[in-house]
């Protein structure tokens, strides 16, 4: 659904977006194939804006990482991949990627569409007003099929120019500085990220079972549960969990699977799995592990792999 019934929200950015982040695992989309890449940077600060904002629409990393500062480049490359999509999504107001073009609006304005399976944006850009090397657009963002401007949410967007190149500053009166507000977004998404970690954790263990049922044995790895590439499920590609789980990493967590021996009395094997932050103290803090009887444990151990001695979590 488009995102421009509450009307302040836009104007908010930066004090949205924790809330956001933490609710960005909903949606897990990836950075759409749909949009060309941008070879050369665009030379005036309105083509600028346009070309940031269909990055925006169809969820772009690479592209829409073009339009930062290089200060802000460098953090945003370094946040969680649900980060970086919950950002470029309070450029459209969309929770979907879409497609994006490029039309002429009304008195001749460029108007950017940003079409999604759920409905569609619009977003007018107006005239730069442009000082040195400063420039600030306004930029009117209506859901697609708001005829008369009932719902429309208007803010002014600021540019710097940076080397030569027109980056992204401000939305509204935020200042875009990502570093200040990397800290606040990673502590907004952690509590998600390791509660999606556990879920994770309980996913994998379900599968390998799983596994086990149909084929009378425990899988490898955890690459054997993973989607099959053409055929029907198989021994080696079981269609259990999503790529990504199959890959060991996900949502910030990076999943570790072992097989412990079967007993001297013919005993079944068990195994064991564990989940530990991929970047400690930004995409979680706790290690969590599931031990041979499939107890769940968690505790903070500043980045290395959980045990059994850890307490036990639901």
């Amino acid at each position: 659904m488009i995102a421009l019934q509450a009307r302040g929200r836009f104007l908010l950015l930066a004090l949205a977006l924790p809330t956001a982040m933490s609710r960005a695992q909903d949606f897990a989309p990836k950075s759409s194939t749909d949009s060309a890449v941008i070879q050369n940077p665009p030379s005036g600060p309105g083509a600028a804006l346009r070309e940031a904002i269909k990055a925006a629409c169809s969820q772009s990393e690479k592209d829409f990482s073009r339009f930062l500062t290089a200060r802000n480049a460098q953090t945003f490359t370094g946040l969680t991949p649900a980060a970086r999509v919950a950002l470029m999504k309070r450029f459209v107001l969309l929770n979907e990627p879409g497609k994006p073009s490029l039309v002429a609006g009304a008195e001749g304005r460029p108007l950017v569409r940003c079409e999604t399976p759920a409905g569609t944006a619009e977003l007018q850009i107006g005239g730069p007003e442009v000082s040195d090397n400063l420039a600030f657009l306004p930029v009117d963002v209506r859901d697609a099929t708001d005829s008369v401007g009932n719902n429309v949410v208007h803010v002014k967007m600021g540019l710097v120019r940076e080397n030569g190149d027109w980056k992204l500053l401000s939305v509204g009166l935020v200042l875009l500085d990502l570093p200040s507000l990397a800290v606040e977004w990673d502590a907004a998404e952690m509590d998600s990220t390791e509660r999606a970690a556990v879920d994770a954790l309980k996913k994998i263990a379900a599968a390998v079972e799983a596994y086990r049922r149909t084929y009378s044995r425990l899988p490898d790895s955890l690459g054997k549960l993973g989607p099959p590439s053409h055929s029907s499920a198989n021994p080696d590609a079981a269609g259990l969990v999503d790529a990504e789980l199959a890959a060991g990493a996900k949502n910030g967590y990076v999943f570790r699977y072992v097989i412990a021996s079967a007993s001297t009395l013919g005993a079944p094997a068990k195994f064991q799995l564990a989940a530990t932050p991929q970047t400690y103290g930004r995409t979680g803090r706790r290690s969590f592990f599931c031990d041979t009887n499939g107890r769940l444990h968690g505790a903070d151990r500043q980045g290395a792999v959980g045990s059994e001695s850890d307490p036990k979590v639901d």
